[in-house]
């Protein structure tokens, strides 16, 4: 399999460290709202991958980390911090609010058919310990500073910084806005600890932790290389995200992590692009941000959503339209009626070798999309479908039983009197019963003399 590796710049030969174990991390929410579709954009790519990766033989050790507390609203050093506003806002304690969002994030998952047994999902607020051992480390070797808020990593200290998509520090400095911390060595120095108010008689925090330094919590990057040393040792295999974590968040966990430990973070960086939605960015200003449970709402299963995802290379850019997600839960829901009627014969061997080579190319999904649909124009097997969809992962065999289940008596009786009337030639009447069938969200295929009755795709959201 080959990979595009963010950390080189170029499309790399992926092999694992251990033997038939990959160990990957995966950038996770913070939870002080609704995650919204953007955000899911990145553990789609995560799945796509731990499925690819599994599909070819091998276990996949996967930590996704919650993060609860030090994420500030300005995504630096400056301002509240998210959950403690949310928290406020919603007059909750900064537990409930990120528990609540958290389990939020969970039903994400189910509902978009992203694998998690047996990931963990470590929260920061459960690996301050960790956090701290490594702050003191860093201390020791010099490159940790005290400023009157906090302690700060020293960017200017690790050569490297900015490695990770060639980030042009230079640049960055040239045009850093005015700095509120005057006690920043370098515009691009980061948080290890920031300090509470309460350190200083001010107000507590819902949120807080004793520390070498003071009471205070951590800053937002070092949960990240806390918490993948623990669970998947240093260096790991493959480090994933949004592509707007690469020029701060991900280059600062490289940075703290290789001056702490000596050793690379991980060996590849895999980042996908931006969802823009009606060719806007996503702003709460222009309220263009859409989550999956109003895509439910507006009775789009979100399955198509990630079909109109997979229909997208990860490393482009896609453009979120209502007419575009609704076209892909109509195809979606066609290809679930044509499973149906594909024949039980032996896997398509050359069919599922191209599928493989498409997705081992940097996990070529739009390929592989244009592949699967070939296969249903063809009318290949059911278990060739099946084969690809252990890595698509839009769940055709369990939808394809989920349509024709628990049909009511009430509309097997107007299907039954329609299929009367077609016999006798009475359209009219058939016509208006297929309306009646069909306001109860249902859906009618005519073959022959008979029909085949199934609950539409929206009935099983």
């Amino acid at each position: 399999m080959k990979l595009n590796n963010t950390l080189t710049g170029k499309k790399e030969v992926f092999l694992p460290i251990h033997k038939n174990e990959v160990r990957m991390y995966n950038c996770g929410p913070t939870v002080y709202f609704f995650p919204h579709i953007g955000n899911m954009r990145s553990y789609i790519l995560a799945d796509i991958l731990r499925r690819t990766i599994e599909y070819s033989g091998s276990k996949v050790k996967q930590v996704i980390n919650i993060t609860d507390v030090g994420h500030l609203v300005s995504d630096g050093d400056e301002g509240e911090d998210k959950i403690e506003k949310s928290a406020q806002k919603e007059g909750k304690t900064a537990f409930d609010i990120a528990r609540f969002y958290e389990n939020a994030y969970y039903q994400d998952l189910k509902d978009l058919n992203i694998k998690s047994d047996d990931t963990k999902f470590p929260r920061a607020t459960e690996h301050i310990k960790e956090q701290i051992e490594i702050l003191k480390i860093l201390e020791e070797k010099g490159f940790a500073y005290k400023t009157s808020d906090g302690l700060y990593f020293d960017t200017s200290k690790f050569k490297d910084y900015g490695k990770l998509g060639n980030i042009n520090i230079k640049e960055q400095k040239e045009g850093a806005r005015i700095e509120t911390n005057i006690e920043k060595r370098n515009p691009s120095d980061f948080a290890l600890w920031k300090y509470s108010p309460s350190a200083s008689g001010g107000e507590k925090r819902l949120q807080e932790w004793e520390s070498p330094w003071g009471v205070g919590f951590p800053g937002w990057h070092i949960e990240c290389s806390a918490m993948s040393r623990k669970y998947l040792d240093q260096p790991f295999d493959i480090h994933t995200g949004g592509i707007d974590h690469i020029p701060v968040h991900h280059n600062n966990e490289i940075a703290q992590s290789e001056c702490a430990f000596g050793v690379p973070l991980a060996n590849f960086w895999l980042h996908n692009e931006f969802i823009t939605v009606e060719g806007e960015k996503m702003s709460k200003s222009l309220g263009n941000i859409f989550t999956i449970s109003d895509l439910k709402k507006r009775q789009i299963h979100p399955l198509a959503f990630r079909l109109w995802l997979l229909s997208g290379h990860y490393r482009s850019p896609m453009n979120f339209t209502w007419d575009a997600v609704l076209g892909a839960h109509k195809t979606l829901e066609k290809l679930i009626f044509e499973f149906d009627n594909l024949s039980k014969e032996d896997i398509d061997k050359e069919t599922i070798e191209k599928f493989e080579s498409f997705l081992g190319d940097d996990l070529d999904t739009p390929k592989a999309l244009a592949l699967l649909h070939n296969a249903f124009n063809l009318k290949k097997s059911k278990k060739t479908i099946q084969e690809m969809d252990k890595i698509l992962g839009l769940n055709f065999s369990f939808l394809s039983k989920k349509i024709k289940e628990n049909i009511s008596d009430e509309v097997m009786e107007l299907k039954n009197e329609r299929d009367t009337a077609r016999k006798e030639k009475n359209w009219q009447k058939s016509d208006e019963l297929r309306e009646e069938i069909e306001k109860e969200g249902y859906l009618l295929e005519d073959k022959n003399d008979q029909s085949i009755l199934r609950k539409n795709l929206s009935s099983l959201i």
